[in-house]
């Protein structure tokens, strides 16, 4: 009993050790991953756009390597072909060569005379034999050569595709980075004519100086405004007594006897 309760206490302390080493494990790559994405959000878009330039153009060796591949792989072919069309031509001289013995057998002669040399129906039989079994092993070579070049020929196709398929992958990519980095400028132009441009650059501090200068102008001009005589003159003249009447009457547009009446009855 004591036995079985040890195993049990040890089997759940090792779950929980397993639960807390996941959950570790969990925190540790959501944090990570927290953190990667805040990095790559504080990157400079230009930065950025300037990566994925070197990327495409990182692409350039890939694809010298696949020219040099495809362009091995033609030479190989050439080569094959010329050995398959040896062989044939082999393969043709041959047949011949048996076709013109079997018939000089077929005619049953005792005696058979090739280059001014006489031979036995024996020997020829046996040369035949000989250069059949030959010519029957050169067909099969012929046959195997020619499935190596079909399958050469096809992934010599499926290299080309393959190179294709990336040099129009390396102009679009490029394409495409233009078109950000034109983008980006775009918005840079609209930032800069901006009324609410928000950053630290030159030409932010540039506007503030200028708004600053503006400002303590304009305060200049008001103390002028509001201080034109001053201190310890002698005023010369009395200043002029404002007639009220004369001011009313030329804001509501009275004519004279109307204006004289409105003062007597206000006298």
């Amino acid at each position: 009993m004591v036995r079985k309760a040890v195993f049990l206490a040890g089997g759940l302390g090792l779950l929980c050790l397993m639960l807390s080493k996941t959950d570790a494990v969990s925190y540790a790559w959501t944090s990570a991953t927290k953190v990667k994405d805040s990095v790559r959000s504080n990157v400079p878009v230009e930065f950025e756009i300037e990566r994925a330039r070197q990327m495409v153009a990182d692409l350039e060796p890939d694809i010298r390597r696949n020219m040099h591949v495809i362009a091995k792989e033609e030479v190989e072919i050439d080569r094959l072909e010329k050995q398959i069309a040896m062989t044939e031509d082999k393969l043709a001289g041959q047949r011949t060569d048996i076709v013109r013995l079997q018939t000089d057998l077929s005619a049953g002669k005792g005696v058979y005379r090739y280059a001014g040399r006489r031979y036995k129906t024996s020997q020829v039989k046996a040369d035949l034999a000989n250069r059949f079994e030959r010519f029957k092993t050169n067909e099969a070579t012929l046959g195997s050569l020619q499935d190596i070049l079909t399958a050469r020929q096809r992934s010599l196709a499926a290299a080309r595709q393959k190179l294709e398929g990336m040099m129009a992958a390396k102009r679009k990519l490029a394409v495409e980075v233009e078109n950000l980095e034109a983008r980006l400028k775009m918005v840079e132009v609209a930032q800069t004519t901006s009324d609410y441009q928000f950053d630290d650059s030159q030409l932010a501090r540039v506007k503030n100086l200028m708004t600053e200068i503006h400002t303590r102008l304009g305060v200049a001009e008001k103390l002028v405004n509001s201080d034109h005589q001053y201190q310890g003159e002698i005023m010369l003249d009395a200043p002029e007594t404002e007639n009220i009447m004369e001011q009313v009457a030329e804001y509501f547009e009275l004519d004279r006897p109307q204006a004289e009446r409105l003062a007597e009855a206000v006298h």
